[in-house]
């Protein structure tokens, strides 16, 4: 039987294509390897399986790849009042019973070595353990952040109220000084959703075979040094980190040609005249927010490339719609304005951008460094 590992992302495009760029990254080391990549989808949708991976294969270049497959984990359905960090959560507790059986299905054929688990998937950590399968960790953010999540077990300990009510600055081991305001919003308040899923993602990734982080000392030596020294987990040990990065998606074949509008007119910009806005593919924003952001990219007077996202509820109504009365028209000698997606790689790599305004995820920090 062939030796397979197993990688399942987190739901949201950046977890996926962080990990479909790992399963490749792990083949060119050891090509005698199977991978197999479980794919979440958001709940009550309607999925089209073989042509999401077909859709897939295409964009990351796979079919370089013929020993990575797919297997997409049935759709759920359940009323969703969830916060956008609170949802992956979520979506992947209520499908570990479908990854129980997909995971007992390829033992049957293959000789499973191992799982990856997005660190935001810790819950899916229970049933690799019942199954008694080698469980690694892969953080798609920063050494920086891993330090802080991986000691917050530690600050839970040592106090008795939620931090958003003390005024300090907790110490991290590798990291300056961070105020409680800026610490992320799940860990301040103890009566929180969040608050135990993110005590137990810290002890899941402790108690893990092994930790891969997509950074590099050069990028993050202070926190990496901290993290390997054991400082971050004093009453514990670390376990192994491996550190892979950067490791980034670069732009495909697939991803120019369905970005060629927005390319071709990079192309006739000056150099590094472009101020590309970019959010993620979480990076929702009211139509109140957008009209913000519109007013005072037309104050600026400077070039722009802008990708618009706005929540759920007014998805249906058009750029007009949602813009200011006027904007498109009076910016189209300057900007472009484009609806949910743009191919992000291959614009950055564009002459043509000088600058770019993001929400900081660890995959557009890569991708613009």
């Amino acid at each position: 039987m062939k030796d397979t590992l197993v990688l399942y992302p987190a739901l949201g495009k950046g977890h996926l294509n962080s990990m479909i760029e790992l399963g490749k990254f792990i083949l060119t080391h050891n090509p005698s390897l199977s991978i197999s990549i479980l794919i979440l989808s958001p709940p009550n949708t309607t999925v089209q399986p073989e042509q999401e991976i077909r859709k897939l294969t295409t964009t990351f270049g796979c079919e370089s790849f013929p020993s990575i497959t797919f297997h997409h984990i049935p759709t759920i359905s359940f009323p969703v009042t969830l916060p956008p960090y609170i949802l992956p959560l979520e979506v992947c507790d209520r499908s570990n019973h479908h990854v129980n059986h997909i995971l007992q299905t390829i033992s049957k054929t293959s000789n499973l070595k191992g799982v990856i688990l997005d660190f935001m998937n810790f819950s899916t950590n229970q049933i690799t353990s019942t199954l008694d399968i080698p469980t690694y960790f892969f953080y798609t953010s920063g050494a920086s952040t891993l330090a802080i999540c991986l000691q917050f077990p530690i600050i839970h300990q040592n106090t008795t109220k939620s931090l958003k009510e003390f005024d300090m600055h907790p110490h991290i081991p590798g990291l300056p000084q961070i105020p409680i305001a800026d610490m992320p919003e799940p860990v301040k308040d103890r009566e929180g959703k969040s608050y135990k899923g993110f005590l137990d993602m810290a002890t899941s990734m402790k108690e893990s075979d092994g930790i891969i982080i997509n950074t590099f000392d050069a990028l993050e030596a202070r926190a990496l040094k901290a993290l390997k020294a054991g400082f971050c987990l004093p009453e514990g040990t670390t376990p192994p980190l491996f550190c892979i990065g950067p490791m980034i998606s670069l732009p495909s074949k697939g991803e120019d040609e369905k970005g060629s509008l927005c390319l071709s007119w990079l192309d006739s910009q000056p150099s590094q005249s472009v101020v590309f806005l970019c959010f993620g593919s979480m990076g929702r924003f009211s139509k109140a927010q957008l009209n913000e952001i519109a007013i005072g990219l037309e104050k600026s007077d400077h070039r722009f490339l802008w990708v618009v996202r706005s929540d759920v509820d007014i998805e249906d109504q058009s750029l007009d719609q949602l813009l200011p009365e006027g904007f498109l028209e009076r910016t189209k000698e300057k900007g472009i304005v484009v609806r949910n997606w743009a191919p992000q790689g291959a614009i950055l790599h564009h002459d043509s951008v000088g600058g770019f305004v993001t929400h900081c995820g660890w995959n557009s920090v890569l991708e613009a460094v």
